[in-house]
């Protein structure tokens, strides 16, 4: 039997009051050849007390990592970095793992031992720790490989894979941009690592109930961090030898073409013009509108032509 050390890393930012549930999912595993980092990311209440005092406590287990607060993917590399496990895990700071998850995944390992990734099922809770959907997002589908359906969403939770150190290294550093979680799952997925499953609960991911008012600047924001993040999911995608006739290629195209309308009715020229390029790459064979798109592109512009878009999808 396999007992790899596993590293857990938590990311941290004025979470003062979740914390220590979080941190002691991990010390309550029972499987026991583990080790938790802590990055504090700059937190402005008390959470770098909290952390300290959790090291303080397990200081054979629980490490602390103090930085200036850059976002949650500079926050985990600088977790990574600092690792030294054979398998990784990343957990928000507002999440926690059930008991049994690090043994029930390392069993599938011992079973399955060519895999570099190993998930189960994640469970969508509120604060009180009530279950309100099991499997939540894709997490209690059974797949192999990250691609194809990575083209589509990131069908898990941050909580719900371990990963090994190979493809962790492989992949490289987590980006400050995001979703800087899917786009290193994709630059894993690139390399068609093996998963394996557990059929059963690993995991809880807390729901919150604030979803708020996104304005047109966080909008842009967003927006503009697609068009960053799409052109690297394709790449991978095209590295791992996804068909351009998979149905979830299909569905990449037209993601991106619709992100382009976006930006191109936001005046974001450039980037409207790259994602339609990449649209029309990733199809198979260009839609009509795609092709009519490209037609009279020169004559109207973007911004008619994102105009046009929205009252298409509003009318749809």
């Amino acid at each position: 039997m396999q007992t790899p050390l596993i590293s857990t890393i938590i990311p941290v930012f004025n979470r003062e009051s979740m914390l220590q549930r979080s941190v002691h999912s991990v010390l309550s595993q029972t499987y026991r050849n583990i080790e938790v980092i802590i990055v504090n990311d700059g937190s402005t209440d008390q959470t770098a007390r909290v952390a300290d005092a959790l090291a303080s406590s397990h200081p054979n287990v629980v490490r602390v990592i103090h930085k200036a607060n850059a976002g949650p993917g500079l926050a985990r590399e600088a977790g990574r970095l600092r690792a030294k496990g054979d398998f990784i895990q990343y957990l928000d700071s507002d999440d926690w793992l059930l008991p049994n998850k690090f043994k029930d995944q390392i069993d599938a390992l011992n079973k399955n031992p060519q895999a570099d990734i190993i998930y189960g099922v994640t469970q969508l809770v509120d604060e009180h720790g009530r279950i309100l959907k099991e499997p939540s997002k894709d997490t209690g589908v059974r797949r192999t490989h990250l691609f194809p359906a990575l083209l589509v969403d990131r069908w898990w939770h941050t909580s719900t894979p371990i990963y090994s150190k190979r493809i962790s290294d492989l992949a490289g550093e987590w980006c400050a941009k995001r979703p800087e979680d899917w786009d290193l799952e994709a630059r894993m997925a690139a390399y068609n690592p093996q998963l394996a499953y557990v059929d059963k609960p690993v995991s809880c991911h807390l729901e919150h109930n604030n979803p708020g008012r996104v304005s047109r600047g966080k909008l842009e924001t967003y927006l503009v961090d697609e068009a960053w993040f799409l052109p690297r999911l394709y790449a991978s995608a095209v590295q791992a030898g996804v068909s351009k006739s998979e149905p979830e290629m299909l569905h990449f195209s037209k993601w991106a073409f619709m992100r382009a309308r976006h930006l191109g009715a936001m005046g974001r020229v450039d980037l409207a013009m790259q994602l339609f390029e990449l649209s029309m790459d990733a199809a198979v064979s260009p839609s009509g509108y795609q092709r009519i798109t490209k037609a009279v592109l020169p004559v109207v512009g973007w911004k008619w032509i994102g105009r046009l878009g929205q009252m298409a999808e509003k009318f749809a």
